[in-house]
């Protein structure tokens, strides 16, 4: 027997809105087998379809925060995809 899923406003969890936590002091202690995991997941979901391609990228960026040479943090990530979600609701960038 499933559970329907709590709308996000009505969950209660300790994880924060990356939007409203932009200050955030989450750690990602470099851990080179998830990067490996995580690229390799990319690679494999890369398609012809700009959400394969998207969600690749995706993957890829948060692999950065587990290898140690990645510059970024969830909060880039997070305004990172929002905007792609913006212009993808816009209609492309070429509209």
């Amino acid at each position: 027997m499933s559970e329907e899923p709590v709308p996000a406003e009505d969950a209660e969890d300790d994880e924060p809105d990356w939007q409203m936590a932009s200050d955030s002091d989450a750690e990602f202690p470099a851990d080179d087998e998830r990067v490996r995991a995580l690229r390799k997941i990319a690679e494999d979901v890369y398609g012809e379809s700009s959400e394969s391609r998207q969600l690749s990228a995706v993957l890829y960026r948060v692999s950065d925060l587990y290898d140690p040479d990645g510059d970024t943090s969830p909060e880039e990530i997070y305004l990172n995809v929002r905007h792609i979600m913006n212009i993808k609701e816009q209609g492309g960038l070429r509209r």
